[in-house]
């Protein structure tokens, strides 16, 4: 399948290709970020578990805190789930949801802990703390499952991909829906596939420069 992809020369505003090299090639600093696009309407191939089980084998390697890797997936594949997690969408997403090949629940897993003697084992300490302290999880449980969904939407790209990510849902909805059994709690939901042939994005919006968004002190 072609899709057709924008060139960043051409665009009416300003973009900071020629600031510095990077040690990546333009290819794939095109396909992870300049020319990657939020796709909204999904042509009707399949995505396979191996292109997905190979984005996580990369984000699997981001830094979280105290490499407690809190994320988790949720693949919602067939109609009956598929069903089921609809109804916890806002209306304007819930026929993206019916529609898209994959759509995968980003969670966080506040009983993290329990994997700190494998993941962590110069803080083991930490997992008798952390079992009285349902705060403290719970908040480094979305905050570092949060950095891994960043880390997801490029891995996913990076296999070759594209994402629609969505916020409009009832969390808690979804959490008794699909995660009472295992604490998880969502963070973001994600439509994943290839492009529609057409209306599949919209056009590309501007972004700010280094210049508007950073300080030196």
């Amino acid at each position: 399948m072609t899709i057709e992809t924008t060139d960043l020369s051409e665009l009416d505003f300003p973009t900071d290709l020629e600031a510095a090299p990077l040690s990546i090639g333009d290819d794939v600093a095109d396909l992870l970020f300049r020319e990657a696009r939020t796709v909204n309407t999904f042509a009707d191939d399949d995505v396979p578990d191996s292109a997905v089980r190979a984005a996580y084998d990369l984000v699997r390697w981001g830094p979280t805190a105290m490499n407690t890797v809190p994320l988790r997936l949720l693949l919602v594949r067939t109609p009956e789930a598929r069903t089921r997690l609809a109804a916890h969408m806002n209306e304007g997403n819930r026929d993206r949801v019916l529609a898209a090949p994959l759509t995968i629940v980003a969670a966080a897993d506040t009983n993290f802990h329990h994997h700190l003697p494998l993941l962590a084992p110069h803080a083991v300490g930490m997992v008798d703390r952390f079992e009285g302290d349902a705060g403290s999880r719970t908040g480094l449980a979305r905050q570092s499952g949060l950095i891994q969904v960043g880390y997801l939407i490029t891995g996913l790209r990076a296999a070759g991909l594209h994402v629609g990510a969505m916020g409009g849902f009832d969390a808690a909805g979804i959490d008794a829906e699909f995660f009472a059994e295992n604490g998880w709690q969502s963070l973001l939901v994600l439509n994943v596939g290839q492009p529609a042939v057409e209306d599949a994005t919209r056009p590309r919006a501007e972004r700010l420069a280094f210049t508007d968004v950073a300080r030196t002190v």
